[in-house]
């Protein structure tokens, strides 16, 4: 049954990574201070002027941010070189953070990119 929220969506994550994707979440919170969340797809999406700004997931191989824009991983691809990259997604190990610092300049790249297109 597909999760109702983001507590939910957090509950029923491998044990393993969810303390990865908590403290994902914390950040891309700070980061985004005014931000909303929703479950959308089956995953959970922070959501930036009422957009989807970024999603993040986990399976029971690995997590996922999902940047939801070709645009911005293409703007990135120096930063996520070395990185299990789907069209527009950051596949990484369950038990390894991605870096404060990648994750800090995904989320000004898409809100310069959400603000662009406003």
């Amino acid at each position: 049954m597909p999760a109702g929220s983001v507590e939910q969506y957090l509950s029923e994550v491998p044990d393993g990574a969810r303390p990865v994707l908590e403290e994902l979440r914390r950040m891309l919170l700070r980061l985004v201070p005014e931000a909303g969340e929703k479950i959308s797809y089956g995953i959970p999406v922070v959501l930036y002027r009422g957009r989807a700004l970024v999603g993040y997931g986990a399976t029971e191989t690995h997590c996922a941010l999902y940047l939801m824009s070709t645009a911005a991983k293409a703007d990135l691809a120096d930063e996520l070189a070395g990185y299990d990259l789907g069209k527009g997604t950051v596949r990484f190990p369950s038990d390894t953070p991605l870096p404060d610092e990648l994750v800090r300049r995904v989320v000004e790249t898409r809100i310069a990119e959400a603000d662009a297109t406003r």
